[in-house]
């Protein structure tokens, strides 16, 4: 989902209040990540979270915001994966406070995950989780955003973008929002950009 999906996806969402849901979880989530390396992120082991990590590397480049590129852990590293996707669960018994760990699970979370998380939020960690309305799950977590199919007017996929974009937005420090970001790309497709 590009630029323009997003901004008309929040244009359609406005009425909902999911806009300004998944712009708080994602103010938390910014707010909560203090260090590079610090924001862990974790999914099932049937899924793993690769495309709200690819978002959220995309946000922290683009806006100089370091403590939001996430360290993606993986339930299973396969031999020869390069660094930046050979993070294995021990990452999480190393959790510390200071440390953030957003959960992304599209299904209830299995106990392992569950254990870790608690595990986790013990040494610490804040915990976040984004799923689809797991009580256990949101028990552990600081702060939740449950997307559930029944009642939320978008997708899992949706919300992650929501979510990856706002976190990105500008909160007075000077970086560039979504919307500034629009209006660059905008220019530049014009022509009327700066030369």
């Amino acid at each position: 989902m590009n630029a323009d999906q997003v901004a008309a996806l929040r244009v359609l969402l406005a009425p909902t209040g999911w806009v300004e849901r998944a712009a708080g979880f994602a103010r938390a989530l910014r707010g909560s990540a203090r260090t590079p390396g610090g924001l862990l992120m974790v999914g099932t082991p049937q899924q793993e979270p690769w495309h709200l990590a690819a978002h959220l590397d995309e946000e922290s480049r683009l806006n100089g915001i370091p403590e939001l590129m996430p360290t993606l852990v993986r339930w299973q590293v396969p031999p020869g994966a390069p660094a930046h996707l050979s993070v294995g669960l021990n990452r999480l018994e190393a959790a510390r406070r200071g440390e953030s760990l957003l959960v992304v699970s599209p299904e209830a979370a299995p106990g392992a995950l569950l254990e870790r998380v608690s595990d986790a939020r013990h040494t610490g960690a804040t915990i976040f989780a984004l799923d689809r309305g797991d009580p256990e799950l949101a028990g552990l977590a600081h702060e939740a955003l449950a997307v559930a199919p029944e009642a939320a007017p978008l997708s899992f996929d949706a919300a992650q973008h929501l979510v990856s974009s706002a976190a990105g937005e500008s909160v007075g420090g000077g970086r560039t929002g979504w919307r500034d970001r629009l209006a660059r790309l905008l220019d530049t497709v014009s022509g009327a950009g700066p030369g």
